[in-house]
């Protein structure tokens, strides 16, 4: 947790001061049982009214001071865990930005919402208690010890050996606990995971009679979660009795030596203030202990995303041909490190020129976009961009090149407009073309408002074809060198399908089209088309060649056009 603490170094004179007022509050609660002592041993027996009035306002200043002071600093620490929470939730989520889509992979998306959410959570409960019972309880503690010294060393030795006994019990208890509440932190990471599905796939569910089914299956999920928290808050409940327990054994044993001892009523009542203090101070250290068992879990759980080393980009590789804008030169590629997903790909194509890609479900159609975009790495060869390895690209740079509608694409809840421009300040000019091109002109001009009109969440208010029409205009309006679109028309009549290439081709003349389709009509006139299938190349080039030549693409056509081939 050492790492995450690190946050609170901007906020140090917050933290000191919280921590100093918190001091002078905890001292003004230890002064108060010896002025009691005083006054019921020294004063009280002088009968002076004037002198008992006085000390009692003495004691109410004390009061106040402490009350004061300790809202003061209650307030301190919160501000304190509260800015820095802000600045580690913000570098998490910078951090998940930009992690590498393998990395993504290995943490799971439940798991990274998780840590995101809960778990930063959990580490700001931990910083703003710490900071609150940080200083009161080692003071309350230690400083009664102390005083109960001054009064009578007897007694406070027979108090003080309560001590170590407490201490071990809260030590065996947090030991024991922090394991569990990784348990209980991954039994989240499934709740968050199974909800996300079912929200997801709402309609899905519902449409084939699976609700019941689910809830069953949330259930299971949710009741291994709910065992999780009980055993983690079995272990640690126990800490509070254990200590009041052997506390209070201490106090009988101060009670019963005191009385033996002949000690002064002002004594045993100051021991038994000091031991309200002391008592309260081990609690306050107790749930320190106990928040702190969550806390170290979820920190951890936070770290090892904040602080994933990400792999450094080489670069150097040699350029490729110039004369080609996109090319794939015996390209190797392996998810799981074991077995290839794509094997030998090889391609090129030209500015300005269209490659279609086809394949059936699970070829590997997608994948070639994740590697071009730089998304994961190659397990061998090379792609090129203008004729330089895409591994020589800066990010950034290499991605402008680009404009992209992924299969699973997304609209945000605001104006068509934002939706279109996504916050690149693009002209009104920028996005007439693009929304014309993309076909989405007649029904924007419909909507009330038209690009002013406001999308719901998750395009809920949007037709499929709208929302994949958005998305080519969103695609578009950055004017990008490379046009991809995965399987983005899917959902538009073939009379819209084809008034879109028709317009791509005359507007956007110099644009390289990447088009993933499960159509035949959406590649057939492409310049080159690539047909997948396992990971594999089984036939390259112009429909007209590809009748001639492969069997794969011979079947697709046949069945999807119902002629023979």
């Amino acid at each position: 947790m050492k790492r995450t603490l690190k946050y609170l170094k901007p906020y140090k004179k917050t933290v000191i001061a919280g921590l100093i007022i918190k001091f002078i509050a905890s001292v003004a609660e230890l002064v108060l049982p010896l002025i009691l002592d005083y006054l019921i041993d020294e004063v009280a027996p002088k009968k002076s009214v004037a002198l008992v009035v006085g000390y009692g306002f003495i004691m109410f200043a004390f009061c106040i001071i402490a009350m004061i002071c300790n809202i003061i600093a209650n307030r301190l620490s919160a501000i304190s865990a509260g800015n820095m929470t802000h600045d580690l939730r913000y570098d998490l989520f910078t951090k998940i930005g930009r992690l590498p889509a393998p990395q993504v992979d290995e943490f799971t998306m439940p798991s990274l919402i998780s840590r995101l959410t809960s778990d930063s959570y959990y580490v700001n409960q931990t910083v703003a208690r710490s900071l609150r019972l940080g200083v009161r309880a080692p003071i309350l503690l230690i400083g009664g010890l102390i005083f109960t010294f001054i009064i009578d060393a007897y007694l406070a030795i027979v108090l003080l050996a309560c001590v170590p006994f407490v201490a071990l019990a809260v030590v065996i208890i947090t030991k024991k606990s922090v394991p569990q509440y990784y348990a209980v932190q991954r039994g989240g990471d499934e709740v968050v995971r199974s909800m996300q599905e079912n929200i997801t796939g709402i309609r899905v569910i519902k449409a084939l009679s699976k609700t019941d089914y689910e809830i069953q299956k949330f259930k299971g999920v949710n009741d291994n979660l709910t065992k999780n928290e009980f055993k983690a808050n079995k272990i640690t409940s126990l800490t509070n009795p254990l200590a009041t327990l052997i506390l209070n054994l201490g106090l009988v044993a101060v009670i019963i030596f005191g009385a033996y001892k002949g000690s002064s009523a002002g004594d045993v009542l100051a021991f038994l203030s000091y031991f309200t203090l002391i008592l309260n101070a081990m609690l306050g250290l107790s749930k320190i202990f106990v928040v702190l068992s969550r806390g170290v879990a979820s920190s951890r759980r936070i770290e090892n995303v904040l602080f994933k080393q990400t792999p450094a980009p080489i670069g150097g590789y040699p350029d490729g041909d110039g004369e080609y804008k996109l090319q794939f030169l015996n390209v190797n590629f392996s998810y799981n490190g074991r077995e290839n997903n794509l094997t030998d790909i090889n391609f090129a194509v030209k500015e300005g020129q269209t490659i279609g890609v086809i394949g059936g479900t699970g070829s590997g159609k997608s994948t070639l976009i994740n590697l071009m975009l730089g998304f994961y790495a190659l397990s061998s060869g090379a792609i090129y961009v203008d004729g330089k390895d895409i591994r020589n690209y800066d990010e950034g740079e290499l991605r402008k090149k680009f404009g992209v509608v992924f299969q699973n694409d997304f609209l945000f809840y605001g104006t068509v407009r934002e939706n279109i421009d996504y916050f690149r300040n693009l002209s009104n000019e920028q996005i007439a073309k693009a929304t014309a091109c993309a076909q989405a002109d007649e029904f924007i001009s419909e909507l009330d408002g038209g690009l002013e009109h406001f999308v719901a969440q998750k395009a809920a208010n949007l037709s499929g074809g709208q929302k994949q029409r958005l998305l080519i205009a969103r695609a578009l309006a950055g004017e990008p060198q490379i046009l991809v679109l995965d399987d983005s028309s899917s959902a538009l009549d073939y009379a819209t399908d084809a008034a879109l290439r028709q317009t791509l081709a005359s507007q956007y003349k110099n644009c390289t089209k990447f088009i993933v389709a499960q159509r035949v009509s959406a590649i057939k006139h492409a310049d080159l088309i690539v047909v997948l299938d396992d990971g594999v190349i089984v036939g390259a080039g112009t429909h007209e060649k590809l009748i001639e030549s492969c069997p794969d693409y011979c079947q697709i056509y046949g069945a999807q056009m119902g002629e023979a081939v």
